[in-house]
């Protein structure tokens, strides 16, 4: 059986610490040291709020400031759309408190649908359970023009 994480680089730059590119290209810069370079960023960050609104387990505080983000929101418009305060979705993203089963399914429908992507409320809402840890988003990175999703 394959290591998942076999050749994988770990891309914290987006904000999540449980997010691998496996089989990233690795180039060489000026001085001929190795190095990599992420292309095609919008594309990837899609495949990343695919994996994260069809995870099997609820979003972590890092994960929902990850989608409000990528949605274009500010605490403040996200907290209005869901008739809470931006305090709330501070807490929420802080780790302070849970955010409620029921918004998370409605964040996890909002990223889904910008995507173009038809879900079933239903499907997501059995989704949107907490777990004691994130589990991790592998993507395959070996062709950057087509990142795919290994394990959400």
């Amino acid at each position: 059986m394959t290591d998942p994480f076999e050749n994988a680089y770990r891309y914290t730059e987006c904000g999540l610490d449980n997010v691998f590119l496996r089989d990233l290209p690795v180039c060489k810069d000026m001085a001929g040291e190795e190095t990599i370079s992420i292309p095609y960023i919008n594309q990837l960050h899609q495949v990343i709020r695919l994996g994260l609104a069809l995870k099997e387990t609820g979003l972590d505080p890092k994960e929902l400031r990850f989608l409000r983000s990528e949605l274009g929101m500010t605490q403040a418009e996200l907290a209005d759309i869901l008739h809470k305060d931006a305090q709330t979705v501070g807490r929420w993203e802080r780790g302070e408190t849970p955010i409620d089963s029921g918004l998370e399914t409605l964040v996890r429908l909002m990223t889904l649908e910008s995507l173009g992507q038809d879900a079933s409320v239903k499907e997501i809402a059995g989704k949107s359970v907490s777990s004691a840890s994130p589990a991790p988003h592998i993507i395959d990175a070996s062709d950057p023009k087509n990142y795919r999703l290994l394990a959400a």
